[in-house]
């Protein structure tokens, strides 16, 4: 008697090809709400691009409103995966000390690993089309993005960027700065065609995306420099 639960838990458990068809409706999905809306885009095309029957998001998502959502929290998942790694070592925001060059290198290291993530990885690709649209038309699977990583990291960097200049880490100023340095790499994916054919690029693969981050470091590096040279007249007051 006391084995009967732990069988139902077996046999109910997701089989691996249905996690495979799961993953797979939901990169369809980010594909084509990214580039034709979550209206122009059918659940029968969904399927097509899937692989799958189309009864499979009924199945898995109960709809394509729940497809939406699902892939709103597999962007959320892989934000917080990719910020863990960009973050790698950094305290949490209540704990954020120690020495302004050690919270500049923090900051070097979070603007590298996003490049190689948003300019280089092609699945971000997908995500920021599917964000863009989010962005353009705010439904549920924004609110779902914005709560899971897009507050909290921001708050995080915000964090870093006062550990490492003495600005109040949720003053306006400090908000914007933040906007800007995450902005200025989103750039370089969303005007990727751009981009390339002004640089006479075939692809940005790992070593164009090393050729960006070198300038995104730069720009930081000009921007600590400057409140570096505010800070001593405050100090001294």
């Amino acid at each position: 008697m006391s084995q009967q639960p732990k069988t139902r838990r077996t046999r109910n458990a997701p089989s691996p090809a249905s996690d495979q068809t799961r993953a797979a409706l939901v990169h369809a999905a980010l594909q084509l709400f990214g580039a034709k809306g979550f209206d122009g885009a059918s659940t029968r095309e969904i399927a097509a691009l899937a692989e799958a029957n189309i009864g499979s998001i009924a199945y898995h998502f109960g709809g394509k409103e729940g497809l939406r959502l699902g892939a709103a929290d597999y962007i959320v998942e892989t934000i917080q995966r990719v910020a863990t790694q960009a973050l790698d070592g950094v305290a949490p925001i209540n704990e954020v000390q120690g020495s302004a060059e050690a919270a500049h290198q923090q900051l070097r290291g979070a603007i590298e690993r996003m490049v190689q993530f948003v300019v280089a990885r092609p699945e971000a690709g997908e995500i920021v089309q599917f964000l863009l649209r989010e962005l353009s038309h705010p439904t549920a699977a924004l609110d779902r993005i914005y709560a899971g990583v897009f507050e909290p990291l921001h708050r995080r960097l915000c964090a870093i960027w006062a550990a490492a200049t003495g600005e109040a880490a949720e003053s306006d100023r400090t908000k914007l700065t933040v906007f800007t340095l995450i902005g200025q790499v989103i750039y370089f994916r969303i005007g990727q065609e751009a981009v390339k054919r002004r640089m006479g690029w075939a692809a940005i693969g790992n070593e164009e995306a090393a050729a960006v981050a070198a300038i995104a470091k730069d720009n930081l590096a000009a921007m600590l420099a400057f409140h570096q040279a505010a800070r001593p007249q405050d100090e001294g007051a």
